[in-house]
C-alpha cells in the first residue's frame, strides 16, 4: 500500500476545488472514501479547511495530474521527495526515572525484592527500582550505610514500579529458572530387622480367647472317598 499525501483531506480539497479528477481518483491518492471525497465536494465535509496545493508541497507533479485528468483509469502517483530524510536510530532506554522524593525508599525496596522474590536477577531489580548494582550487592549483604534503619517495603506501594511491571518480571524470572523433575524411586527391600524381627504380641490381649485354628487343607479325592463310603452303607442298611 502506498503512502498517502501529508495532509489528505486539504490536499482532497484542493483537487476538488481545482481540477477535474474523479472522486475515485482523488480518493484513492488521498487514501480517503469515494463517498467522503463526494462529501468534500458537495460541501457537507471537510468544511473550514483550506485546500493544500500538492503541486507546491512536491507531493505532486502538474504532468501526473494532466495525464490522470486525460485517463479516468490512471491512478496519480506520489512523487519522491527530493530531500532524503535520515533514518532515526532507536534509543535505547536508560535505567528507569525515580523521583527525588522517592529515591531514599529504593534500598528498603531492595530489600523487599530481596526477601520476597529471591528469583529476582540484578538486572531486573535494577529495571523495576531504578538503582545500581553495588546497591543492591550493598543491601543483601547487610553492607549497606542504612542497613540498620532499613524495612522492607513494596515498590509498588512506594510509587517505584507498576504491579503489572512486577509481575512481569517475577514471570520471566520463574521461566528462566531450570525446574527439576523429581527422580522416580523403585521399589525398596525391607530392613532385616523388620523382617527378622518376632511377631509383636499385644499386652492387652485377652490371653482366655482360644486362638483360631489354622485352615486345614482340603484333598477333593478324600472328600469323595467319604461320599461313596456313606452311600454303600446306607444300601447295605437297606
Amino acid at each position: 500500500m502506498s503512502q498517502g499525501p501529508l495532509m489528505p483531506k486539504a490536499t482532497a480539497v484542493w483537487l476538488v476545488e481545482n481540477t477535474s479528477l474523479s472522486f475515485d481518483q482523488i480518493a484513492d491518492f488521498c487514501k480517503l472514501h469515494p463517498l467522503e471525497v463526494k462529501g468534500i465536494a458537495d460541501g457537507e465535509v471537510a468544511a473550514g479547511i483550506k485546500g493544500s496545493d500538492p503541486i507546491t508541497t512536491g507531493q505532486l507533479t502538474r504532468d501526473e495530474i494532466e495525464k490522470a485528468q486525460k485517463d479516468p483509469n490512471h491512478r496519480l502517483r506520489l512523487a519522491e521527495s527530493r530531500v532524503k530524510l535520515p533514518e532515526q536510530k532507536r534509543v535505547k532506554k536508560g535505567p528507569r526515572y525515580t523521583p527525588v522524593s522517592r529515591r531514599h525508599d529504593r534500598p528498603n525496596a531492595i530489600l523487599w525484592l530481596v526477601r520476597n522474590h529471591p528469583e529476582l536477577k540484578d538486572a531486573q531489580i535494577m529495571r523495576l527500582v531504578g538503582t545500581t548494582k553495588t546497591t543492591i550487592q550493598q543491601v543483601r549483604e547487610r553492607t549497606h550505610w542504612n542497613s540498620a534503619s532499613l524495612s522492607p517495603m513494596d515498590p509498588v506501594t512506594l510509587g517505584l514500579c507498576s504491579q503489572i511491571d512486577l509481575d512481569f518480571e517475577v514471570q520471566r524470572a520463574a521461566k528462566d529458572r531450570p525446574q527439576v523433575e523429581p527422580q522416580e524411586q523403585g521399589g525398596t527391600l525391607m530392613p532385616a530387622e523388620i523382617s527378622t524381627a518376632p511377631e509383636r504380641v499385644d499386652p492387652f490381649a485377652d490371653m482366655s480367647r482360644p486362638k483360631p485354628a489354622p485352615e486345614e487343607h482340603i484333598d477333593v479325592n478324600s472328600v469323595f472317598a467319604k461320599l461313596k463310603q456313606l452311600k454303600r452303607d446306607d444300601e447295605d442298611e437297606e
